[in-house]
């Protein structure tokens, strides 16, 4: 059984501060956001964590690992660098979407996102030592079978950004409702997603449905271990093993 913990990063009062005291340049905010992004993925990732952009004005982390006070280092780098601040809410679950939902909720609890005087909100209960086990987050790593040779070299960018796209709304849509698990684009033809215990026969379905579902056909390397890095560079190789093995599904030994 896994136990993933997961961080809900949203951006305080951004609605309103993007049009205050004028509408803001789209250009300048699509900036702030990638670059806040970026920050943010290092700022987890120097901690063994993944982050996930989502609606870039609300990110998805995973962070099994990091405690109360490395969350509060964040809000602190964050503050120091940007115009924004960002409130974080914590929470472990056997299943990830149950996790986000309790973080979420957290947050919602507290005010809303567009309150002003709602900032640098940090709630909930990270995993103790004594709770976190090497087993507790399992990461699935989605490839899609020669995109490049049926997407890419064939079809013009857009064109090849629809199929990808239908693929992953497939997939993120499917694995949410069957399995309670959360699935993230990550640029090319990839797909990241944060999983509860599931087995070979899981990613199989999974697998068979987007293929029926938009005819786009998958692979899948999956990894499982003590923190999102960990998992998620098991899950590579294993992705590694199906592209040279000509599998579908593949577990990191």
């Amino acid at each position: 059984m896994t136990n993933t913990q997961v961080t809900l990063v949203q951006i305080d009062n951004y609605g309103p501060w993007t049009v205050t005291p004028d509408p803001r340049r789209e250009v300048d905010l699509q900036t702030l956001q990638s670059r806040l992004y970026a920050d943010l993925s290092q700022l987890f990732g120097n901690r063994e964590g993944y982050v996930f952009f989502s609606r870039f004005d609300n990110m998805i982390a995973v962070t099994n690992g990091l405690d109360a006070d490395a969350h509060a280092l964040i809000q602190e780098s964050v503050a120091n660098r940007y115009p924004v601040t960002v409130s974080l809410g914590i929470e472990a679950a056997a299943s990830p979407a149950e996790a986000l939902g309790t973080a979420s909720t957290q947050l919602q609890e507290a005010g809303s996102a567009q309150d002003a005087a709602r900032t640098e909100i940090l709630r909930g209960d990270p995993l103790a030592p004594d709770e976190r086990r090497a087993d507790d987050v399992q990461i699935a790593h989605f490839d899609v079978n020669d995109a490049t040779g049926k997407y890419t070299d064939q079809l013009n960018e857009f064109d090849s950004f629809i199929r990808i796209e239908q693929g992953y709304a497939s997939l993120m849509q499917y694995m949410r409702e069957a399995h309670d698990a959360l699935s993230f684009f990550v640029g090319g033809d990839n797909v990241i997603a944060v999983c509860p215990g599931m087995n070979d026969a899981d990613y199989r379905d999974a697998i068979d449905h987007v293929r029926e579902d938009v005819e786009v056909e998958l692979k899948v390397g999956v990894g499982q271990a003590r923190t999102a890095q960990a998992a998620g560079m098991d899950a590579k190789h294993a992705l590694e093993t199906c592209r040279h093995e000509n599998t579908t599904v593949e577990f990191a030994e």
